[in-house]
């Protein structure tokens, strides 16, 4: 039997509308032929001494105790945008915040940090403190950069973060499936791991 359509012909939708959807992800995805598949994601890792890493860890560690993270914009400021400028440092990415991108009327809006080096990597946070909404709008901005971007790589990679919890995503583009990573990486307490996947995905050949 088919399934009705969870989106109305002719109508705008911003990648916020399908944070707010009350849908299922998998129903939601399957407005574009995509799936959705939940497990444990062998992401690449980048070896090294992160050496700037530590001195953020103790840092957010010291802080941490002072500052309210209540609202969205504490969040991105404190815990996001520190990881966001010192991955640059070691891989020399480009980085847009709030990048706008129109690919149809079912697929814009603004990217919140989007790198790029010769891979492609999107970090969003989630509203609210919402991981589970926040993935949903994660996937449906890695379906719109499937379509944005001229690059040829086989996957498209995206994090969605709460600034203390961070989630990965990965994007198969031929076989059309989103991956939702089951893994989670808290910060302050797992940023080493966390960097590494971060630095990893965007210099991995």
């Amino acid at each position: 039997m088919t399934k009705a359509s969870i989106l109305e012909p002719g109508k705008s939708y911003t990648f916020r509308n399908y944070f707010e959807m009350a849908y299922e992800p998998d129903d939601i995805l399957a407005e574009f032929d995509v799936t959705l598949e939940r497990r444990s994601l062998t992401l690449p890792k980048a070896s090294g001494d992160f050496d700037q890493i530590t001195a953020l860890k103790s840092s957010l560690q010291s802080r941490l105790p002072y500052v309210s993270l209540t609202s969205e914009a504490a969040r991105r400021e404190i815990l996001i945008a520190p990881i966001v400028l010192t991955l640059i440092d070691y891989t020399q990415a480009q980085l847009r915040i709030e990048y706008a991108i129109n690919v149809s009327e079912q697929l814009k809006g603004a990217l919140d940090y989007y790198l790029h080096t010769q891979h492609s990597l999107l970090i969003i946070e989630a509203k609210n403190a919402d991981l589970a909404r926040g993935f949903t709008q994660l996937a449906v901005e890695l379906i719109a950069l499937d379509q944005w971007t001229t690059s040829a790589e086989p996957f498209l990679y995206g994090a969605v973060s709460t600034g203390d919890v961070w989630q990965f995503g990965r994007l198969h583009r031929q076989q059309r499936r989103i991956e939702q990573d089951l893994n989670l990486y808290r910060v302050p307490a797992d940023l080493d791991e966390l960097f590494q996947i971060l630095v990893g995905i965007l210099t991995s050949e």
